[in-house]
């Protein structure tokens, strides 16, 4: 960030649900000439910001960088991977958001995010689903074949 701007800044216009004042000083002049690294978080910012607003795919959007879509990893792939799959998890694209919590975690080498956690959410089966089959995986049952003295003291009783 330049001097004119701080984090502080951001997080107070954000919490006082100014949002299109924080999103302002995300895209306004004060965030252009940055490094990369600052640049993308940054864009995770504004991501979240869009999310507050309910903009769910902006938010999905505004991480569609360079960085995600050219399969390498980079000091902070962890945190925009995280980030792009809260994002895509938010705007319902549920099978994408488990792939990039999966790819978030494979970066995460340094335990920044709970990714692996929130892939195994994603991951599980929900067994209340499964009840409904129940019932197709044990055989019906069947009446046994009548023995042949049964058949006779059946007929004998008629």
């Amino acid at each position: 960030w330049s001097s004119d701007v701080c984090s502080s800044d951001l997080d107070c216009e954000r919490a006082l649900g100014r949002l299109d004042r924080a999103l302002a000083l995300v895209t306004g002049p004060e965030s252009r000439g940055l490094d990369r690294a600052t640049e993308i978080e940054l864009r995770i910012v504004e991501s979240g910001i869009r999310r507050d607003q309910g903009l769910a795919r902006a938010a999905v959007v505004a991480l569609q960088l360079p960085e995600i879509t050219d399969g390498r990893h980079y000091a902070g792939s962890a945190r925009l991977f995280y980030a792009y799959a809260d994002a895509l998890l938010d705007a319902g694209r549920e099978e994408e958001a488990k792939d990039w919590f999966g790819r978030a975690a494979a970066a995460d080498t340094h335990d920044e995010t709970d990714a692996a956690e929130r892939f195994e959410d994603l991951d599980e089966i929900d067994f209340a689903d499964l009840d409904e089959f129940a019932d197709l995986d044990e055989p019906e049952e069947q009446d046994e074949p009548e023995s042949p003295e049964d058949a006779a003291s059946r007929v004998d009783s008629a």
